[in-house]
């Protein structure tokens, strides 16, 4: 319900959660977290799951159908969180019929998907965020204060990694083109994230890859800018990497342990002084910050996220787009 002023009025943020999955019920846990948040509907393509997972979840309404979770109008704003393949078709619904959207990384399929769905919300008006959660983080928040005050000079170098190895049945999603599958999608979009909140959009993108059953499973991206800052990243389903990120520049560089896309900590290496950590304490679900973002949003009757703007998100598709290009890899019905 939203007040005089666009804002959302008083009481709890009431969330719709479209899609019953692994990170639907992750999302729905983490939200428990948040004293102004509250899950009251989902959807599904099958009212049997819905109604299965409003069970499980405590959750007073299933719609069997995306368009009727979209229409729900006891609903704020709707969480997707269908395969990425599967991202533009609700999104879309939800934007039709006025409902904001927090939609799950990687933002869509392709850039023009992203782009079809961020000129619909910004014409009719309604707020549109991708899931991006690295960037609603307090401590990357911090890093990024510390970057822009010159804590570690000029910065000339991003490094990032995300790769995991477990074995996959060429049926999972993540093995299957039809679903938008493979490393670069669904993991190297951090890489790629995290090194464009720190430069920008790249001036070129350069990609290799190893191909595997129509999909990349080892892949490896340069970032190029005209400053001559770099950023090399890479992502894989066949190795467990790091999964750290470090950014280098002329005065100093910023270290992220394991986990850099949902840190909990960093520490700062100054030339000429000791090393610093920077924490910051606060929930431990993954998903509560970018909830919150949306909560702060929505009252203040925003329709695009400061930490997380369509522009940024557009940027990153773009550059996704190249490096799928570089590597050949194309999907169904592109």
């Amino acid at each position: 319900m939203a007040d005089e002023g666009g804002g959302l009025a008083g009481g709890p943020v009431r969330w719709g959660v479209l899609a019953t999955g692994g990170i639907a019920a992750k999302f729905v846990a983490d939200l428990a977290e948040l004293p102004d948040a509250e899950v009251v509907a989902v959807g599904s393509r099958s009212v049997e799951s819905a109604e299965a997972f409003a069970e499980r979840y405590d959750i007073g309404r299933a719609h069997g159908g995306w368009a009727a979770l979209a229409a729900d109008p006891e609903v704020d704003v709707v969480y997707v969180a269908t395969p990425h393949s599967a991202h533009a078709e609700p999104v879309r619904l939800c934007l039709q019929a006025d409902t904001p959207v927090l939609c799950e990384k990687p933002f869509t399929l392709n850039a023009a998907q992203a782009a079809e769905l961020v000129g619909l919300a910004r014409e009719r008006g309604v707020f549109l965020m991708e899931g991006m959660w690295t960037y609603c983080n307090p401590v990357v928040r911090r890093m990024v204060e510390l970057i822009a005050d010159g804590a570690i000079g000029e910065v000339l170098a991003v490094h990032a990694d995300f790769g995991i190895e477990a074995p996959m049945d060429p049926s999972h999603r993540l093995r299957d083109p039809r679903l938008g599958g493979g490393a670069l999608l669904d993991l190297g979009v951090y890489p790629v994230s995290f090194a464009q909140l720190v430069l920008g959009e790249p001036e070129r993108v350069r990609a290799w890859a190893r191909m595997s059953g129509g999909v990349d499973e080892n892949t490896g991206l340069l970032l190029g800018y005209a400053s001559g800052a770099v950023a090399a990243l890479t992502c894989s389903l066949v190795a467990d990497t790091a999964r750290t990120a470090v950014v280098t520049g002329s005065l100093g560089r910023i270290e992220f342990p394991r986990g850099f896309f949902h840190p909990e900590r960093f520490v700062l290496h100054r030339v000429g002084a000791e090393p610093e950590e920077f924490s910051a304490p606060g929930p431990s679900g993954s998903f509560v910050y970018q909830a919150a973002e949306v909560g702060r949003a929505l009252r203040a009757g925003e329709t695009e996220s400061p930490l997380v703007p369509l522009d940024g998100t557009l940027a990153v598709m773009r550059t996704l787009d190249a490096a799928r290009q570089e590597i050949g890899l194309r999907y169904p019905g592109e």
